[in-house]
């Protein structure tokens, strides 16, 4: 695959799933991601569950394609390492809380003095101003405040998170926009330094046109369950088996429906005539389509609908997601082997260039995998390596790293 990024190198300081999610795009693309982490256990996510023997899922979903070098962060000696691979870098991305990288010494001037051309990505919970600029953020925090949460759900009683964490995942995505933004501009002429973005902006973006609709129309949106807010018939629909998906979204649509449900008298129905009557009656709309669908099973009714021009499809588990025939054509798991030699099958990132997708080059890596052969790199000796990790200072995992070499 064509590798856009490739020469581009980026000091990740980033944990857990905003910043991480991030530099995994940056990954894919070819930039070379020196993840730095804590000597105190590393990246938060490595203690997070779900585990495979003692390997962190949820840590090992978005670190592909990086290395990993063990710092104590508040040493001089660590500081000094830091500083090194910071001045060699095109990026820094990191989402702690605010005023973090001040307590480390990186602070503005000091980040100027060792690289001016250093593009510096951040993501913060609240954002660089207002009232809550300094509070901590987190994903389900989030979803609650930025309105998100109260479009989710059964109805207006019973409000749901999105079962991922949505907002972390996209404000990852944001920042990555923003640092090949930066990067583009400054080979433009552009010299841009800071990217930053917050779960809450990301959140409140993703409302779309229900954050429109309370804007403009002073309205509150509820959550409508399954059904789409504003189109109908779209939504879940019985039928004799399973249910399944049906998005019936313009009038063209709507007959095509009707023919295919053998209800053609329902496009004559007044209250069914517009989109706007449908959405209107949408109970009573259901109710004849549930009524024509329950003649079939669902495995019969989704290719017959699809095939009709009407988007549709069955409602998988990740189980059955990831082992359906689609996924399977497009490579998007792949198998790779930590190295410590354990399998492990990854998705691989959701871009294509030129037709050709994204891969996994190298499997999530232990901590402190990379930290002699990085520090190898900006000038460190054995020696110095060996000095620096009986002190304290870092971390190299030895094994792993004598097994590489």
């Amino acid at each position: 695959m064509i590798k856009p990024l490739h020469g581009i190198t980026v000091v990740d300081l980033s944990r857990a799933l905003a910043g991480p999610y991030c530099t995994a795009l940056l990954a894919d693309m070819g930039a070379k991601i020196i993840k730095v982490e804590s000597i105190n256990g590393g990246d938060t996510a490595r203690q997070w569950p779900p585990f495979q023997d003692n390997h962190s899922l949820y840590f090992d979903s978005v670190n592909r394609n990086k290395t990993s070098v063990c710092l104590d962060f508040y040493s001089p000696e660590g500081r000094e390492i830091l500083g090194r691979l910071i001045a060699g870098a095109d990026v820094l991305v990191e989402n702690f809380k605010p005023c973090t990288l001040e307590k480390m010494g990186l602070t503005g001037e000091h980040l100027e003095e060792l690289n001016p051309r250093l593009v510096v990505g951040s993501v913060t919970g609240f954002g660089a101003a207002g009232p809550l600029k300094d509070d901590a953020g987190l994903d389900q925090v989030i979803q609650g405040m930025s309105g998100l949460m109260s479009v989710t759900g059964a109805d207006p009683g019973h409000t749901y998170r999105v079962g991922v964490p949505i907002v972390d995942i996209t404000s990852g995505m944001v920042c990555a926009f923003g640092i090949v933004s930066a990067l583009l501009g400054r080979s433009n002429g552009h010299s841009i330094s800071r990217v930053s973005t917050s779960l809450l902006e990301t959140a409140l973006n993703l409302s779309a046109f229900q954050g429109q609709r309370a804007l403009s129309l002073g309205e509150t949106p509820f959550p409508q369950g399954n059904n789409h807010p504003v189109i109908a018939p779209y939504g879940i629909f019985k039928t004799a088996t399973e249910p399944i998906n049906i998005a019936v979204g313009n009038d063209k649509q709507w007959r095509a429906f009707c023919d295919l449900l053998q209800v053609p008298l329902a496009v004559e129905d007044p209250r069914f005539i517009t989109g706007a009557d449908r959405s209107a009656n949408r109970d009573q709309l259901t109710e004849l389509i549930e009524s024509a669908l329950s003649s079939k099973a669902a495995a019969e009714w989704v290719p017959m609908i699809n095939q009709s021009g009407i988007p549709c499809g069955p409602i998988y588990d990740y189980t059955q997601a990831l082992a359906s025939q689609q996924v399977a054509a497009l490579g998007l798991v792949q198998q790779s082997r930590r190295r410590d030699g354990s399998a492990l099958p990854l998705l691989r990132g959701p871009l294509s260039l030129d037709g050709e997708a994204s891969e996994i080059l190298s499997p999530p890596p232990l901590l402190g995998e990379h930290t002699a052969e990085v520090l190898r790199e900006i000038g460190f000796s054995d020696d110095d390596i060996e000095r620096l990790e009986a002190n304290g200072h870092l971390k190299t995992n030895k094994e792993t790293a004598e097994a590489r070499r």
